[in-house]
């Protein structure tokens, strides 16, 4: 019979899982009830379909196994909520995980974005809903049509490419809103400024409103910011948007081919243009680095293995939950 993701593995998977295991024990930060929360972005290469065997031949499509989806697993199980970018119509890659996370975690995901632009793609969040239930809020980013004006005439004619995906969360008593961004790529960095503004700008009124629905808003996802400079200023940080230094370091890469990309991002609002900072207090946060215990040059290249586990990194951020009257 063919082999199901929830069967045991292959000695070999579980020597790998378990050597996965303590890379993870060692570099992310364990859940502690009503202590902490541990939020994640992950882009996870054109994460759909998988081929139905522990391991991948030569003459399989796709390359993604039921090996790669365990670790996939493995890795989004140390959170309390990831935001997934990259995600494809057919999400059986993304069933399997499910099925390893266990009763305990659920999702919840856009529809398919149509058009080339949108690349057949969808936003999702896992959940560990021991830890972290469903606010009752959820939509997608749309921009008011006074802004238009505003911004560079046609650059957001079309509103958003993939459009930002929002979702309120609770976690014991602090509430908090994520937004989750694909921005798209473009020919040139400048082609994004304005879809960025916009989205910034967005996100800041909303923040700002005084009757919103949640103050502990944080912007997360796929930025499409390459380096760290200018993009970044003119955009989010212009808004008023906070990155943490601990995410803006040298060691915290995003891309497994090119240290200096700076795609993925964590941000959210610190007290400046009249926007209220977050309640939660940051604690630490960095990437997770997956190709150190599972890539091996003998059995696949690195553009290979890319497309069995992902080309970026988890980028993760924890918090401090902040405790009624505390």
């Amino acid at each position: 019979p063919m082999p199901r993701i929830t069967d045991t593995p292959p000695p070999a998977v579980c020597a790998r899982l378990d050597t996965l295991r303590a890379h993870l024990d060692a570099r992310i930060p364990a859940k502690e009830l009503e202590r902490n929360l541990l939020i994640a972005t992950w882009n996870i290469r054109a994460f759909g379909n998988l081929t139905r065997k522990w391991e991948a031949g030569a003459g399989d499509s796709p390359k993604r196994d039921l090996a790669d989806v365990r670790y996939i697993a493995e890795i989004i199980s140390r959170f309390d909520v990831v935001a997934v970018q990259e995600v494809k119509a057919n999400i059986r890659a993304l069933r399997d995980t499910m099925k390893v996370l266990g009763n305990n975690w659920s999702m919840i995901l856009t529809d398919v974005n149509r058009g080339s632009a949108g690349n057949g793609e969808r936003m999702a969040y896992l959940f560990d809903s021991r830890r972290v239930k469903l606010s009752g809020l959820a939509g997608e980013i749309v921009v008011p049509k006074e802004w238009l004006d505003e911004v560079e005439q046609d650059a957001l004619r079309e509103q958003f490419m993939r459009s930002p995906f929002a979702v309120g969360f609770r976690s014991e008593q602090t509430t908090f809103l994520l937004v989750t961004l694909h921005i798209k790529y473009g020919k040139s960095s400048k082609e994004r400024v304005s879809e960025l503004k916009g989205i910034a700008r967005w996100m800041r009124d909303w923040a700002s409103d005084i009757n919103a629905y949640d103050h502990n808003l944080i912007a997360l996802g796929d930025f499409n910011i390459e380096e760290r400079g200018d993009l970044l200023t003119e955009t989010f940080l212009s808004e008023g948007l906070h990155i943490p230094p601990a995410l803006q370091a040298d060691e915290v890469t995003r891309s497994i081919f090119n240290e200096d990309k700076f795609y993925d991002q964590i941000a959210w609002f610190d007290n400046q243009k009249g926007v209220a900072q977050l309640a939660m207090p940051f604690l630490q946060g960095g990437n997770f680095d997956f190709v150190t215990p599972l890539f091996d040059p003998a059995e696949t290249t690195k553009q290979g293995f890319s497309f069995k586990l992902s080309d970026h990194y988890p980028l993760w951020a924890e918090f401090g939950l902040v405790r009624p009257g505390s």
